[in-house]
């Protein structure tokens, strides 16, 4: 069963109350070109939001999943070239969209390479999630939702520790 490879309950997701969240507003997605940020935006996209910011610093990444969506859904998504290491590129992308959701994706989450170089998991996890919720907040957008790791509950490496700050942050 589900739980018992989880250890933990399943969480029922509500579609409908999702859709209702979505539909007809902007939301944004950092990470967007991301293995997580990439499928976001395939589901977001479906749910018809007004506008679906995709939000990374990687150009070939942004075009490759813009390039992924049904026909149908890519009038809605804009590819947004940015850094979330970089605040004041954060502060002009929130106050032109103005999102009313945001889904924080935007991470490095590989840990050989994050053991290696713990000072790049520190500005991109820790510095870069505080700079995208102090975007949020100075756009005030209405909700966020930071999207973790398991590695965060018991951090015994630098992707738990940098996690779990960002989640502290949030």
């Amino acid at each position: 069963r589900d739980e018992e490879i989880l250890h933990r309950r399943v969480v029922d997701i509500d579609p409908a109350a999702v859709r209702d969240l979505v539909a007809g507003s902007c939301v944004l997605v950092t990470g967007a070109g991301g293995s997580i940020g990439s499928e976001l935006i395939r589901q977001l996209a479906a749910l018809e939001p007004e506008t679906l910011i995709a939000l990374d610093r990687d150009d070939s990444l942004l075009h490759h999943v813009i390039a992924s969506l049904p026909p149908e859904h890519r009038g809605a998504c804009v590819p947004v070239l940015a850094d979330i290491r970089d605040l004041d590129r954060l502060d002009v992308v929130f106050d032109q969209y103005r999102p009313a959701l945001v889904f924080h994706a935007a991470a490095l989450k590989h840990v050989p390479a994050l053991e290696g170089a713990p000072s790049e998991g520190w500005k991109t996890n820790v510095i870069g999630s505080s700079n995208v919720l102090a975007a949020c907040e100075a756009a005030e957008v209405a909700r966020v939702v930071n999207i973790s790791t398991d590695k965060a509950a018991d951090p015994q490496n630098v992707l738990g520790y940098t996690k779990r700050i960002a989640e502290r942050l949030t």
